[in-house]
């Protein structure tokens, strides 16, 4: 076909050269639950100093110099144990995560304790107390002071002692906690200023924002738990940032100005402690301020410079100083449609761009000690890749660091030196390499290639089509264990395809997980393609569905159903169709859009009406319904509940309160008024995702819906 372009076969066999079905194992729906038969993580890496780095394994704290060839065992826990009982700390069942002060001491906190334990000595002292059931903790390595929340107040523990910042009564108003749903990179509500003196927090005002009732059913009576949740087009919560000194007990707020319905993103504090710079975005998302105000008055300074964008500026990584240079920094910016690195003066002139290219720096990874070189991972050689990078500072004799084909993660030293490199491709699970920090080089570290050797799997192929535009469409088939393409076999596609998303991927098996390779042992062909609007493609690949969610999306998958019904092997009568949250939509939008192509279709959390959705995504996306009706109306998915055919799954948590269930709700009440029968299945007492034990129920019931129905 012409749409094909090429089809290559990353993993032939996870198992090079043995017989994948002699002696092996199936997977059972339980063996999904087992973490063993994930790739196993070095737990708690970390850099001690230039030239050392340790993590924790089993119950012990081992540490490896870059220079030796294997690791050493640096602390065992019923030694750590014995320094806490001789400062009257109970022990404690398992290492702790910990973070190291100095070479020879490292803290960590525990039940409401920062404990420092001191290597050389064996000897463990308390630096601070907090409370127990203190949440959204924030540790201050240098100073020992502890910010946490409890209920909407924020507090300070300072050398024991528990210090109110805020004393807000109405619950409505929240401080020290994420704001804005955690949009716009946001994932935490303090930050602590870069020596320690000064703790800049988020203060939320929701008192104007609607009730929305979630229900509680394990009362008696039910009860009504009640959140805020602004919907597209309706009221937004007002943020205030505020600046609290310790040593003064004072609190300042920033004089962000109006509208007060606007964004406040990305805090960084200059690095003298003199100034708080916060990238200002407002309600449209279309026009971005990098503004600095003064930390000791509140007081607005300047604005550095603007970014705008006729669909949306999405700022999601704060700004980066130098500390050779503190007036220098750098920053993230998809300005050119491309997320690249730029470096800047704090007077707001542009120094240099570091990157560019038709490719998007995924991760910036931070700069050597002498701040010559910048680090980062990027899309360069592929984008179903991430690979490490290096450039100098004036932003050239960029220089690609690791070579193997496959999904880098990275762990620079202190001196940029050395970093240790983590490895995720098709056919392996991960493998930890010390390398230099150059191009040659490098020594094994910890392995876990293939934590499912003794399973049989199907092969993972990698696929490309070519959307309607000429774009490439990455997509996945994983074919069934003992294929024969002289058979037909049913087809399940797995679909996301939300912006944010990158579900194909040279990375383990794919990026497809275990529970569709379970499938795939079912006897059927799994199939996922990542269509326009998804991540690390470039603005005008994501940003092309802004205002009309669904309709190039929808396209995008039917090219891959055309795909799939050209293979001689596939049985075009029995294509099934699953996703979750924004998948759900996209699921719920192919089945009612393109009716008798899914036979079976079965959705999670699906949005229904983005209307009912949340103003920070919604509006970026689709802008309000008053500003785009039409788009609106399209996307609406109450308008073809009437050309439902086939078989229909539509599961739900009770508590959602991220897609809230009257999504769900009123596509039921749809179909009953227009006569279509489906299936509907809730999970009480869970938020948007289904987690822990029951999520065991939840793959029990994808799977029997599709074995009983497909």
């Amino acid at each position: 076909m012409k749409q094909l372009r090429f089809l290559v076969s990353l993993a032939v066999l996870l198992l090079a050269g043995m017989n994948i079905y002699a002696q092996q194992k199936s997977l059972a729906i339980t063996d999904l639950m087992s973490r063993k038969l994930y790739p196993q993580s070095l737990v708690n890496l970390q850099w001690r100093d230039n030239d050392i780095f340790t993590w924790v394994a089993g119950n012990s704290l081992v540490s490896r110099n870059v220079k030796a060839d294997k690791a050493d065992t640096l602390l065992t826990l019923s030694d750590l144990n014995e320094g806490l009982k001789q400062a009257g700390i109970e022990a404690l069942k398992g290492f702790p995560a910990i973070n190291w002060k100095s070479t020879g001491s490292f803290t960590f906190g525990i039940s409401g304790k920062l404990i420092s334990f001191s290597l050389a000595e064996k000897k463990a002292v308390i630096l601070n107390t907090f409370n127990q059931d203190a949440e959204n903790q924030d540790i201050e390595p240098a100073t020992g002071n502890v910010a946490f929340t409890s209920g909407n107040n924020l507090y300070v523990s300072v050398k024991g002692e528990k210090i109110a910042v805020t004393n807000d009564e109405n619950k409505d108003i929240v401080n020290g906690q994420s704001v804005h749903r955690n949009e716009f990179g946001i994932s935490k509500g303090t930050f602590w200023s870069p020596k320690g003196n000064l703790l800049a927090f988020y203060r939320m005002d929701q008192t104007m924002v609607t009730d929305y009732p979630l229900v509680d059913i394990d009362e008696r009576i039910a009860t009504v738990k009640n959140i805020k949740y602004p919907m597209a087009g309706m009221a937004s919560h007002h943020v205030t940032v505020g600046v609290y000194d310790p040593q003064i007990n004072r609190v300042v707020y920033l004089q962000t100005g109006e509208p007060a319905e606007q964004y406040l993103t990305n805090i960084s504090w200059s690095p003298d402690e003199k100034s708080v710079y916060i990238a200002v975005l407002n309600r449209d998302q279309d026009h971005m301020w990098l503004r600095q105000y003064d930390a000791n008055t509140g007081a607005y300074l300047k604005t550095l410079f603007e970014e705008t964008d006729k669909q949306y500026v999405e700022p999601v990584h704060p700004m980066h100083f130098l500390k050779t240079n503190p007036n220098q920094f750098i920053w993230q910016s998809r300005s050119d449609g491309w997320n690249h690195l730029y470096l800047y003066n704090t007077d707001g002139t542009l120094i240099n761009q570091l990157t560019s290219g038709n490719w998007e720096v995924t991760d910036f990874e931070g700069t050597d000690e002498k701040e010559e070189k910048v680090f980062f991972l990027s899309t360069e050689v592929s984008a179903l890749e991430r690979q490490l990078f290096s450039v100098e500072i004036n932003g050239l004799k960029k220089q690609q660091l690791t070579q193997v084909s496959g999904t880098h993660s990275v762990f620079i030293s202190p001196d940029g030196k050395n970093f240790i490199d983590r490895l995720s491709s098709v056919s392996v699970g991960s493998k930890y390499t010390l390398q230099p920090g150059k191009v040659a080089g490098g020594s094994l570290v910890f392995q876990d290639l293939n934590p499912l050797k003794d399973y049989s799997l199907g092969e993972t192929r990698m696929v490309t089509l070519i959307a309607e535009d000429g774009r490439d469409l990455y997509a996945r088939m994983i074919t069934p264990v003992g294929f024969d393409p002289s058979k037909k076999y049913p087809v399940l596609i797995y679909v996301y395809g939300g912006p944010h998303s990158q579900l194909v991927t040279n990375s383990w098996l794919g990026g497809a997980g275990l529970f569709l390779n379970y499938m795939a042992s079912k006897g059927y062909i799994v199939f996922t393609l990542d269509n326009h609007g998804t991540a690390n493609r470039g603005t005008s690949f994501e940003q092309s569905i802004h205002r009309q969610l669904g309709v190039l999306e929808t396209a995008d998958q039917m090219k891959g159903v055309g795909y799939l019904k050209s293979l001689p092997y596939v049985d075009a009568t029995r294509i099934g169709l699953d996703g979750w949250s924004y998948g759900g939509f996209l699921t719920l939008t192919l089945k009612l859009k393109h009716p008798g192509v899914f036979k079976v279709a079965s959705c999670g959390g699906p949005v229904v009406d983005w209307k009912y959705y949340e103003i920070m995504y919604g509006e970026r996306y689709m802008d309000t319904p008053e500003q785009n009706p039409d788009g609106y109306k399209q996307a609406c998915l109450l308008n073809y509940a009437d050309k439902l055919e086939g078989k229909l799954l539509v599961i739900h948590g009770g508590e959602d309160n991220t897609v809230v269930w009257q999504n769900s709700l009123k596509f039921v009440q749809q179909c009953i008024l227009s006569g279509k029968q489906l299936d509907y299945f809730v999970y009480p007492n869970h938020e948007h995702n289904v987690s822990g034990k029951d999520r065991l129920h939840l793959y029990r019931k994808i799977a029997e819906y599709y074995e009983q129905n497909l």
